[in-house]
């Protein structure tokens, strides 16, 4: 007699409580994106108050560091996916975001570059397959997947709430090198407990092939070696590509295009229900470029403007600027995720929830609406050129509703578009769409430059036009981009087939 599988035998719609390898996964994560946005949280002002570099080459700087970020998911998708799987995946990716964290910590003219680049390949291998392992706990139309991501994505921005604002605080307040240090020690926590709590996991995330594995390249190399010692070969090149900087727009969109193709010629070869899927999800991920580049502004541009045409008090107490910029969106997503994570299951039981294209449309017109609160900000006062509290705290409320109409969406929607053997490969396409928009959010970004004889008179009033106009077209373009999303639901959700 056949053995019976009880993931099928017992229907998953009955079950509501989330697998309970769902929080070690939370835990890692939410530890790892302390380190990771606590550190980003201080390069555009390093750069542009100890480096001393003005505005569009740190916006430049700023939004190839970013872009490279996005781009290694990529890379490192297809190595778990075809060789090493996602649990190797993760240790190692951590492994090397924690030293890119400590070398960042050290006060010499080379670590800024060679901490950077370790963060950039580390964050390659960790960041898709970490999503990609929440994917495999879930069976096929399980309503909870949605929830469940809406939870592990609660876990990432604990995580960047913490450590966006202390971080923040104690770089620009006692020394940036400790505020990167500080960085690295929490990343080291969160891989300490990946690696005590991955037994949980059982067989999921492990090599696909272990034979293969083993089975040495080159008559010596065993190729997961040669993966690891191929990564850090990469570390100088990034390097290479920080200090020539402008290179960054052939690369990015070269690869854009490449990618593009190569999604395409893979789904030409699927049968017509998996090519319609896949169809689909390529299209809410291009859309997704638009939505990065202008969210994105958070970690360039708003942290300029808060840093330079802001003063926050709430109940009379002075709020350090960058760590409150940096703060409110993770610190929003906290919030209403908890509105949100239990309001897809229960609209769905209901047959009342949104469809994964109609939440897309909705995430545009929502961050145009928040860019566009921001803007009244501005236009209430530009007579002083200060902003206080509440354009930050409106703005992002918007926004975030925005971004969780769309992220823990998005990624739910890739592993359930996507081919079984192209899950990861199609996270990293997911993650590398994340890459371009943060390019782009850094030409969008030096949009609002402020030219250096401007900032050298300190008058907030003649800065804060820099930032206005920008602001009000973005608010803008985001809710008309929204509106004509509207109109492609229809079309998208035909392509979806049976998947909501």
């Amino acid at each position: 007699m056949k053995e019976i599988d009880e993931s099928t035998a017992k229907p998953e719609v009955l079950n509501t409580r989330q697998p309970k390898q769902l929080y070690l996964l939370f835990f890692t994560e939410m530890w790892e994106r302390f380190s990771f946005y606590g550190m980003k949280a201080l390069l555009i002002a390093y750069m542009t108050t100890q480096l001393n570099y003005d505005d569009p080459k740190a916006y430049a700087i700023l939004g190839s560091y970013a872009a490279l970020v996005y781009t290694m998911p990529m890379f490192g998708g297809f190595m778990a996916d075809r060789f090493i799987g996602y649990q190797r995946a993760i240790l190692f990716g951590g492994i090397l975001m924690t030293i890119g964290h400590l070398v960042l910590a050290l006060p010499q003219d080379w670590s800024f570059f060679y901490g950077m680049a370790f963060i950039i390949c580390g964050n390659g291998f960790f960041k898709p397959n970490i999503s990609s392992l929440v994917g495999t706990l879930y069976g096929e139309n399980d309503p909870r997947r949605d929830s469940g991501f809406s939870i592990f994505y609660m876990g990432i921005n604990i995580g960047a709430a913490i450590g966006g604002a202390l971080c923040a605080y104690v770089g620009t307040e006692i020394n940036w090198h400790y505020g990167f240090g500080l960085a690295g020690i929490f990343m080291a926590i969160g891989l300490v407990v990946f690696a005590i709590g991955k037994k949980s996991l059982g067989n999921k995330g492990l090599p696909p092939n272990k034979a293969a594995l083993r089975k040495p390249v080159f008559s010596f190399i065993k190729p997961e070696l040669l993966i690891y010692g191929g990564t850090l070969l990469v570390v100088p090149l990034v390097v290479t590509l920080f200090n020539q900087y402008h290179l960054m727009d052939y690369i990015m969109f070269g690869l854009g295009i490449i990618s593009l193709i190569y999604v395409l010629s893979i789904g030409m070869k699927l049968e017509r229900e998996a090519k319609y899927k896949l169809f689909a999800a390529l299209v809410m991920i291009i859309f997704s470029i638009v939505f990065w580049a202008v969210y994105e502004q958070n970690a360039g541009s708003m942290n300029l403007l808060a840093e330079r045409n802001s003063q926050m008090t709430f109940l009379g107490i002075d709020l350090p600027e960058l760590s409150v910029n940096n703060f409110l969106p993770p610190g929003w997503v906290i919030i209403l995720t908890l509105i949100v994570a239990p309001l897809w299951p229960w609209l769905n039981k209901r047959g009342k929830e949104p469809s994964t294209p109609l939440k897309f449309a909705l995430s545009f017109i929502f961050l145009g609406i928040g860019f566009y609160v921001f803007y009244l900000g501005c236009y209430a006062n530009e007579d002083t050129g200060i902003l206080p509290l509440w354009p930050f705290a409106g703005g992002y409320l918007f926004i975030i509703l925005g971004e969780l109409c769309l992220s823990p969406i998005g990624l739910s929607m890739v592993t359930k578009l996507s081919p079984v053997k192209m899950v990861a490969m199609m996270m990293g396409i997911w993650f590398f769409a994340s890459a371009i928009g943060e390019f782009l959010a850094g030409k969008i970004g030096s949009l609002m430059s402020v030219p250096k004889e401007v900032l050298d008179k300190n008058d907030p009033v003649l800065s804060l036009p820099y930032y206005a106009d920008i602001i009000q077209k973005i608010g803008i373009a985001s809710i008309v981009i929204g509106i004509l999303l509207l109109f492609t639901v229809p079309f998208l959700k035909r392509w979806m087939g049976n998947v909501k």
